[in-house]
């Protein structure tokens, strides 16, 4: 994956990366709120050792560096803590004293500083004033030499003590800061790998290569198709419409090479936006000219009556069952569009569609029409598409955008090369028009509302723009 996949997942999962980042603001949120205010008072000592001459300058200073952690561990040790925990205003054990202190030396000097931390303001400053007497004592009396009267190290204080004036915890900035990146970290995390857990089919080149046939179209979502009863259309100037129109060219091109009068549409899964497309490309290949009939050969699940607005009580079902001919049950929709609706259920569809007065049918429409298309059930749930797809010239595979597996494509494609179908291509449904992977946008372009006008800096270039055209001359 490279850097514009990886800008691609988290556009797609923006919303994990903010919830993650929500989740450890609230926890940080949290601990700023119970974590109870520490303050620390500080206090620098300076080191030296005694000398008779420059000459032992040098040594000296060695010896102080040298010694600096040993006067470190000094601080938490007994000698120190026992006596300030023993003064009435600390009221504190050894061990507490003991982690309230802490010291750093500063590199390459013979200076540390001491901290002491504590939630108590005043208990904190109490401690490191009394704390920089007795260590200066303590050192000084460790490093004693009887034999020149006088101690090897000499303790300075420098600096303090004094007090800091806001708490050194908790430090809401850096929490929310540790927090940020945290959630950052974990949200980017659980979006690749919830990126590589989805074998959903999001582009058209993964289609591509799990079919090996084109993808003949990306469809992306129309909010303005209805979702009751009544014509399932999309505007006419609308990108799911566009799409559409690119379907019917391909298909057109393939019937130009060779004969393609029946078209079936099917899907590996229900739920892809079969029957929306195929009652849509009918509508389009109708308004070329041509006599188009729109079969609903789903008679599990019969949908195309309802969308075109038009009886289910009779049709392809009632047909196969000898109940009625083809033409009594055709219902004209429109100019040069009739519908065979799928007719009440009935309990055997796979042996009606696979029946020999189904091949019947399909000769007689055939001749009669000049385009039919069939809405044939999904391919793995019932064998029913695979019989229709068989008896079609040509099969178009529809999938639904981030919905459809990999898995289940290959599963979908095996069973039409198990039948011989002729896969045509396949349709990439409900692509988003947002996003990494949105479709793109004709809508300034395909829309009857002309479009800005351009800024007063552009005018006269536009000016001798539209001089050009007029004068048909190639810009």
């Amino acid at each position: 994956m490279g850097l514009r996949d990886y800008l691609g997942v988290a556009k797609r999962h923006w919303w994990l990366v903010a919830a993650w980042v929500l989740v450890a603001f609230g926890a940080a949120l949290v601990v700023n709120l119970r974590t109870t205010p520490v303050y620390a008072a500080r206090v620098t000592f300076f080191f030296t050792a005694p000398m008779s001459s420059a000459a032992e300058l040098y040594p000296a200073s060695m010896f102080s560096s040298a010694r600096l952690a040993t006067y470190a561990e000094l601080l938490a040790s007994d000698e120190i803590a026992a006596p300030l925990a023993a003064l009435p205003e600390v009221a504190l054990t050894a061990e507490e004293v003991a982690e309230r202190i802490s010291a750093e030396t500063i590199a390459d000097t013979v200076l540390m500083e001491v901290t002491v931390e504590d939630p108590s303001r005043k208990r904190a400053l109490f401690m490191a004033q009394n704390l920089a007497v007795r260590f200066k004592e303590a050192v000084e009396a460790l490093e004693w030499q009887a034999s020149q009267n006088s101690s090897a190290i000499r303790v300075e204080v420098i600096n303090g003590p004094h007090l800091e004036a806001d708490p050194v915890a908790p430090q809401p900035l850096n929490n929310f800061a540790l927090a940020l990146m945290g959630g950052l970290i974990m949200g980017t995390g659980s979006a690749v790998l919830r990126e590589i857990a989805d074998s959903s089919i999001r582009s058209a080149e993964v289609l591509r290569t799990l079919t090996s046939v084109p993808v003949l179209a990306r469809i992306p979502l129309d909010g303005r198709v209805p979702s009751r009863s009544g014509p399932f259309v999309s505007a006419g100037d609308s990108p799911r419409t566009e799409a559409l129109r690119q379907v019917r060219t391909l298909l057109q091109s393939a019937a130009a090479e060779r004969s393609l009068k029946t078209l079936a549409v099917t899907s590996a899964v229900p739920g892809e936006g079969r029957s929306a497309t195929t009652c849509s490309l009918a509508l389009l290949f109708a308004e070329t000219g041509q006599r188009v009939l729109v079969v609903d050969a789903e008679l599990r699940r019969p949908r195309l009556a309802a969308f075109l607005g038009r009886e289910s009580a009779a049709g392809l079902s009632t047909v196969l069952t000898g109940g009625a001919t083809v033409q009594q049950v055709i219902q004209p929709w429109g100019a040069g569009l009739w519908l065979l609706a799928g007719g009440r259920r009935p309990p055997n569809p796979s042996e009606l569609l696979s029946s020999p007065r189904m091949t019947e049918v399909v000769d007689e429409v055939r001749r009669t029409f000049d385009v039919v298309i069939f809405d044939c059930p999904p391919l793995l749930p019932v064998t029913d598409g695979e019989v229709l797809a068989a008896r079609a010239d040509g099969t178009v595979l529809v999938v639904r955008y981030a919905k459809t597996t990999g898995a289940e494509v290959t599963a979908a494609v095996r069973a039409l090369n198990g039948v011989n179908a002729s896969l045509l291509g396949c349709v990439l449904n409900m692509v988003p028009r947002r996003g990494p992977d949105a479709t793109p946008s004709f809508d300034q372009y395909t829309s009857r509302t002309p479009p800005a006008r351009p800024g007063r800096g552009r005018r006269r270039w536009r000016n001798r723009e539209w001089r050009t055209e007029a004068l048909g001359v190639a810009a």
